[in-house]
């Protein structure tokens, strides 16, 4: 027997500080084309779809949406890319993420969100992510926001 491709590998992973909030790290490397984590959360009735206020949706089959709410869900850390290391495959309506390339130890993990949560969401905050922000603009962020809060207090 064959190990599936949608097992997930049991791999080192961390929830940090990321530039989008907290984001989930690797702590040791990940070979490419290899099930990282799965997405799991509660099935959400039809109202409960159009109500909740959760980002944490993810709509598996017109039928089927997923709340990863749940601290649990570790896979929730994982922010969007717009140079993603990873991917989202949906697998027996249930939701696997990939490697998409080798993903060295101390990495971000991150896979592309789609357009829609893209345009309603991170688009008119600006996107945080590597191929976006420069080094020297997250840097330069990061004192704005910190001489905010010292002004605050």
């Amino acid at each position: 027997m064959t190990k599936s491709k949608y097992r997930p590998g049991g791999f080192d992973l961390a929830v940090k500080k990321a530039r989008a909030g907290r984001g989930l790290f690797a702590r040791e490397d990940i070979p490419k084309g290899v099930c990282v984590i799965e997405y799991v959360g509660r099935t959400l009735s039809k109202d409960e779809e159009y109500t909740s206020r959760s980002r944490y949706l993810f709509e598996v089959t017109k039928n089927k949406t997923i709340d990863g709410w749940d601290k649990r869900n570790t896979a929730r850390y994982i922010n969007h890319s717009c140079k993603p290391n990873c991917e989202v495959e949906i697998h027996k309506k249930r939701i696997f993420v990939l490697s998409k390339r080798k993903i060295e130890a101390g990495e971000e993990l991150g896979y592309d969100y789609g357009k829609s949560y893209f345009d309603s969401f991170i688009k008119p905050i600006g996107c945080r992510c590597l191929k976006c922000m420069s080094e020297k603009a997250w840097t330069k962020l990061q004192a704005k926001q910190l001489k905010k809060k010292t002004q605050k207090a």
